[in-house]
């Protein structure tokens, strides 16, 4: 028997962050996504615990300041991409440079920079994965879907989802249908 699973990420991360720092008694404060404040000093020891005890989730604790940067930028995306609740009808250049509180030039020449990749291609991959999440866990439609994403058309979602995939939104969920009517055989 296979079990299909819906899963949060940042539930799921935030989960094990309250959990670890916890177990460890070290006293905290979540202040946005990826974002966490400790409310007291934490001894070496017990700080290298922490950093251990996440790394086995492939949770790592960021401490270089432009790596830190690139996290916000990366967990500022998928925010704006995967947030149910996130009515974002602004270019997502604006979006992040408002959010950051850095011009969005000096933020994507950083990320281009550390990531050899583009804010933009980050982005695409994001609402790629998004789709195949709905896709995978909802009845809505293409058009539904590209509405939610706010592409412009079902056309620029298939073309940039092929693009990314190496096949098109229908055929992916063909793939899907006839694994999950294998999986009930």
């Amino acid at each position: 028997m296979k079990l299909f699973i819906k899963f949060d990420f940042n539930a799921i991360c935030k989960k094990v962050l309250e959990t670890r720092l916890s177990e460890l008694n070290i006293k905290y404060k979540i202040l946005a996504f990826g974002e966490v404040e400790l409310l007291e000093k934490v001894p070496t020891e017990t700080y290298q615990l922490l950093t251990s005890s996440l790394d086995e989730y492939g949770i790592e604790i960021v401490e270089n300041q432009k790596s830190i940067l690139i996290q916000k930028i990366k967990d500022a995306i998928i925010d704006m991409v995967f947030n149910e609740d996130s009515t974002i009808n602004v270019k997502s250049s604006v979006y992040l440079s408002e959010k950051l509180g850095h011009s969005y030039g000096y933020l994507s020449n950083l990320f281009s920079e550390v990531t050899y990749t583009s804010i933009e291609n980050f982005i695409i991959i994001q609402k790629i994965e998004y789709t195949k999440q709905l896709l995978l866990s909802t009845d809505l439609s293409l058009t539904e879907i590209a509405f939610k994403l706010n592409y412009s058309s079902v056309a620029h979602l298939s073309t940039q989802f092929k693009n990314s995939t190496g096949i098109t939104p229908s055929a992916f969920q063909r793939i899907i249908t006839k694994r999950r009517n294998m999986a009930q055989q």
